[in-house]
């Protein structure tokens, strides 16, 4: 088992038009995601949000969005995983890149979405930032295939 990369994927039954508006219309994602982004996803730029799942309200949550390659179904950003004390500046750690790849397949569109690089993530919060993002992404595909389900 690796602890640098989180792998998960999820046949949905959608279009992949349909999911690939989900992931990078920002408004569709933040209603999927639980979070109400104040930006638009643009490559080379920060997008941020306030998260809205109860208890973590008073936070922000940036992504620093890599590529958007509808043509390719790719869509990654940067961010910083577990990201949940107010008082610590994340911004100097290192960060962990999100991917997300779609592939249609019979029946609808193959989500995969690959979290990599905590084993740069400081030594002291690694390993809860692994676990909370490994139970996260599975909660994340849930949330999606109901999205996209509507």
């Amino acid at each position: 088992m690796t602890t640098d990369r989180i792998s998960k994927e999820i046949v949905l039954e959608a279009p992949r038009a349909k999911v690939w508006r989900a992931l990078t219309d920002a408004t569709q994602f933040g209603r999927w995601f639980g979070v109400a982004m104040q930006t638009p996803f643009v490559a080379g730029a920060t997008a941020r949000g306030t998260i809205t799942h109860a208890g973590y309200e008073n936070l922000t949550m940036e992504l620093a969005v890599e590529t958007i390659d509808e043509t390719r179904g790719y869509f990654s950003y940067r961010w910083h995983p577990y990201a949940v004390d107010p008082n610590v500046d994340y911004a100097r750690e290192p960060s962990t890149l999100v991917e997300f790849q779609l592939t249609e397949v019979s029946g609808g569109t193959k989500l995969t979405v690959v979290e990599s690089g905590f084993d740069q993530v400081p030594a002291h919060r690694r390993d809860e930032a692994f676990r909370m993002n490994e139970h996260g992404w599975t909660a994340q595909l849930t949330n999606i295939e109901k999205h996209v389900a509507t």
